[in-house]
């Protein structure tokens, strides 16, 4: 624990006491219950009574005039926040929309974001976007990571207008379904603005290249949210379902739920009972050529509430390093779907103190034994840069032994490092306990200085041999991790190279050497070309020199073994993508070179099409690796195809079906996803499986699931 508890201390006395400047200000005008009625149409009287926010350029060209004025304004009443948004546009045929999906990747579409810091810590915050076509996003940040984890859903909802002059978005949001402190009079705020087709992007406040919209250091305030009405503190959210497979031929009705209560203004715990996560998209699947587990992010409703309370340390989200509190290990165990009979989480904030408590009951399945399992985060803010935490795990998913797991972290951030640069470093420690032999302990440390011009980040951290958290994802125990990088990213202005609108010259060193320091990995990436264009392209050529030493036989493939040794091999990569603003995007990664003892080639071409008005949806993505080794030849195939018709965003079908030739798998899950209003869902959803014998051509094609589930939620508040 030494390593972190020094570098809390010395970043407390480091840091700074001048004030930061004040940022801009706005309120949020009052107005009575039921003055909004939600339609994109900013033509309530209400609305020319708030403050207007005028967004100003903040990329490429920070300050600079534009053709796209923004407006913002602000209303409230005792349960929602209100912003009605202006923004003009001189070419309404040239927006772009590429999904009205929830939850769906929108940075290629025109679109608002507007982000909340309701805790007022400058580390924990809400995001909430909406495209021209009414397509709604939201997701949760944290400081764990410098992107939002979008896999939360919030209460809310948002409609647009196309007008005259450009279009315009009217965003309501539940403040119930929204955590504060109850005597908060002000809370962090900051809107943008994104156009596609010129790369532009608008802010309210962080008119700099070096700001992100996610930077919680960089928000404006709010006030006039202190008439927000919680109610009586309850909400329950029951579910009904019925279930038929035909494969077995099992029918099935389940009930369960989950029941929300205020037990403070600023905390609240949430109650599940026999909760069912039918509606869970499907993940994605992915090739690995590695010896050690894929990360995959959570996707169900309950597990992904609070998931920024309970992030961990800085960086090591970002590269899947280390995840102390990995939620896909509860109701999972070796891939398999175990049954969670019932669960408790509290959530929450008092002063400077912000804790996440979960606990749950996993029920008796055929790889694991029924179990209790424990999750507690507790941080504290020492000062605006400031914070510490520490986080405590209990138990064993697969109930067969005993686990235990306590880390403690710090993270200083600051957005005024040599004026108005970004600089974060943190350092964390832990130990686990279990029947297993040898050293239980890890620490790490990370610097990040992630500015537009100059970035880079160093981060090194060491896992005990026996370091094992049993809830958590930890693919390489027994290593000491290495992991140096850093960019320059010029932006052209004159002469023959105005077409390109930024380069990324990049440098990365990762190295993993065991504990007695030998080295088991080392990969260089250099980005010797690497840019975007003004008209939207992105073009690069990389060069990867990799070096392997594998202390036991590892099965790449199928019959394909390579033997115990050291390996150096030299990889060359290529990409090309059109621009993200047209309706037609195509691209291509073409990876070549040396692999091991052999040579391997991989092709990952992608085509998505969008039409009318971003309603319907074609995304075909394939990877394709032919690997040639002296141990054997091998092909792999990964083909994927979602297409999705959106009746209205709050009416989508959709439908991913993916082949995976390592497995011989065909997937395909369906589902039909009718938001009836905020908070009450009705779910469609046909999942069929189709598993292929790879090495017996008789036992090919057997059916491994053929169900469809009909699932409908619904909120009630008090």
């Amino acid at each position: 624990m030494l390593p972190a508890m020094m570098l809390a201390s010395a970043l407390a006395a480091s840091t700074p006491a001048a004030a930061p400047a004040q940022p801009a200000r706005v309120q949020a005008v009052q107005v009575p219950q039921g003055t909004i009625v939600l339609d994109g149409a900013l033509d309530e009287p209400a609305w020319q009574q708030a403050p207007v926010l005028k967004l100003t350029q903040q990329d490429p060209r920070p300050g600079q005039p534009t053709p796209y004025v923004t407006t913002v304004r602000v209303l409230s009443d005792r349960d929602h926040l209100y912003f009605g948004v202006d923004c003009t546009d001189p070419d309404l045929a040239k927006l772009s929309v590429h999904t009205l999906e929830r939850d769906s990747d929108q940075k290629h579409d025109d679109h608002v974001t507007v982000v909340l810091d309701t805790f007022g810590t400058h580390r924990l915050g809400y995001v909430f976007q909406v495209n021209a076509g009414g397509g709604i996003t939201d997701g949760l940040i944290s400081p764990a990571s410098s992107d939002p984890n979008y896999d939360w859903d919030g209460i809310w909802d948002a409609k647009v207008q196309r007008t005259a002059t450009g279009w315009t978005a009217e965003i309501a949001i539940d403040t119930r379904s929204l955590q504060f402190p109850p005597d908060s009079t002000q809370w962090g705020l900051n809107v943008q603005r994104y156009v596609p087709r010129d790369q532009l992007s608008l802010q309210w406040t962080g008119i700099s290249l070096d700001a992100s919209i996610f930077d919680l250091s960089r928000v404006g305030t709010l006030t006039g949210v202190d008439g927000f009405e919680q109610g009586h503190g309850l909400e329950i959210s029951p579910y009904a379902l019925v279930r038929h497979d035909s494969v077995g031929n099992r029918s099935a009705a389940q009930v369960g739920g989950d029941v929300r209560y205020h037990l403070t203004p600023g905390i609240t715990a949430t109650l599940t009972f026999n909760p069912d996560f039918a509606e869970a998209e499907a993940d994605t699947q992915q090739v690995n050529l590695t010896r050690f587990a894929l990360f995959f992010p959570e996707k169900r409703r309950f597990f992904s509430e609070g998931s920024n309370i309970f992030a961990f340390g800085a960086g090591l989200v970002d590269n899947d390093t280390f995840i102390p509190y990995y939620s896909r290990r509860v109701g999972l165990v070796d891939g398999e779907s175990v049954r969670v009979d019932a669960g408790l989480k509290v959530l929450g904030t008092s002063g400077p103190w912000t804790i996440g408590v979960l606990g749950v009951h996993m029920g008796r399945s055929d790889v694991s034994n029924p179990t209790d399992l424990f999750v507690g985060r507790l941080n504290y803010d020492v000062n605006p840069h400031l914070r510490i935490g520490t986080l405590l795990t209990q138990g064993d998913p697969t109930g067969t032994t005993h686990n235990s797991f306590a880390g403690v972290d710090a993270i200083w951030h600051t957005a005024t490092f040599r004026g108005d640069k970004n600089l974060t470093l943190s350092g964390w420690a832990a130990h686990s306990s279990d029947p297993l032999p040898g050293n239980h302990a890890g620490w790490g440390v990370y610097a990040a200085y992630p500015n537009d011009l100059w970035s880079g980040y160093i981060s090194i951290n060491q896992f005990g041999d026996a370091l094992d958290p049993a809830l958590g994802f930890l693919p390489r125990p027994g290593t000491r991790q290495y992991d140096y990088y850093i960019e320059y990213s010029p932006r052209p202005t004159t002469g023959w190279l105005r077409w390109v609108r930024q380069f990324f010259y990049q440098f990365e060193w990762q190295q993993v050497d065991d504990l007695h320091g030998t080295t088991q990995t080392r990969r260089i990436f250099t980005a010797p070309f690497n840019a975007d264009t003004e008209s939207g392209e992105h073009f690069e050529f990389d060069w990867i020199p990799d070096y392997e030493a594998l202390t036991e036989p590892f099965e790449i493939a199928p019959g394909v073994i390579l033997p115990v040794g050291r390996y150096h091999f030299t990889r060359y990569r290529f990409e090309a993508q059109s621009s993200d603003a047209r309706p037609w995007r195509i691209g291509n990664v073409v990876e070549i070179g040396s692999f091991y003892d052999g040579h391997l080639t991989q092709m990952q071409p992608f085509v998505d099409w969008t039409a009318f008005g971003g309603k319907l949806r074609f995304e075909l993505q394939n990877e394709t690796d032919f690997g040639y080794l002296r141990e054997g030849n091998f092909i792999r195939r990964l083909n994927q195809l979602k297409v999705s018709y959106s009746f209205s965003p709050d009416l989508i079908v959709s439908t991913l079906a993916q082949y995976d030739s390592t497995v011989g798998h065909t997937g395909v899950n369906a589902r039909l996803h009718w938001i009836l209003s905020p908070g009450r869902d009705f779910f469609l959803v046909f999942n069929h499986g189709v598993e292929a014998s790879i090495t017996d051509p008789a036992a090919r094609n057997l059916p491994i699931s053929n169900a469809v589930i009909a699932k409908l939620r619904w909120d009630f508040r008090e």
